[in-house]
């Protein structure tokens, strides 16, 4: 067993990736030092900072934490606020990010896997 205080975990800011627009921070509880078949984290989207269009090669659950936030599919676009959980299958092309009036956190909770956009 592993337990995190998510005090104890260092925040890092997010730079020079082009996966990601405006101000983006992660925290990253469990990755593949620690759990090999499922990876946790928190990321942090500042007032209209979001992702580009993306796909993973694996399934991925977002748990919304706080603020106010935008989860898109090519066909939909939903605003999502905290206490929502939100199911992206693998392949499915998305973005998720913040409003343009809100910061947006989010869990993000995957298996390992490959990230195309």
């Amino acid at each position: 067993m592993k337990v995190v205080n998510p005090a104890d975990v260092e925040i890092k800011e997010v730079k020079d990736n082009p996966l990601f627009v405006g101000k983006v921070s992660a925290q990253f509880f469990f990755g593949p030092d620690v759990a090999k078949d499922l990876g946790m984290g928190e990321m942090t989207f500042a007032p209209g900072a979001r992702n580009v269009f993306h796909t993973h090669t694996a399934g991925q659950i977002i748990y919304v934490t706080k603020g106010k936030g935008i989860v898109a599919t090519e066909k939909e676009e939903v605003t999502v606020t905290p206490g929502m959980s939100i199911y992206i299958p693998a392949g499915e092309k998305h973005w998720h990010g913040a409003t343009k009036n809100s910061s947006f956190s989010h869990l993000s909770i995957a298996p390992p896997h490959k990230t195309d956009f």
